[in-house]
């Protein structure tokens, strides 16, 4: 795993661990986000708002998640398939 996912990896997890699952769609997440939309995520180069990932990964996802690692790992491979990281 690229130094980058990993450290993505624990902010994701980190920020979506505390939502109240299962969760239904992008927006069930956002009371879990310190930030909220304006949460940042950033490792090596790469810096993401909450926001931004909601609109370039809604097509990556597949609701209902029933924990925050299968959230993740659905996240993580679609920036990978992306080419985002």
């Amino acid at each position: 795993m690229s130094d980058v996912r990993a450290e993505l990896r624990e902010q994701f997890l980190d920020a979506f661990e505390g939502a109240d699952y299962p969760v239904e769609n992008q927006m069930d997440l956002v009371p879990a986000l310190p930030d909220g939309p304006a949460t940042k995520f950033e490792a090596g180069d790469v810096s993401l708002t909450a926001m931004e990932l909601a609109a370039k990964l809604g097509s990556e996802q597949e609701f209902p998640y029933d924990d925050a690692e299968s959230l993740v790992d659905d996240i993580l491979d679609g920036l990978e398939a992306k080419g985002m990281i």
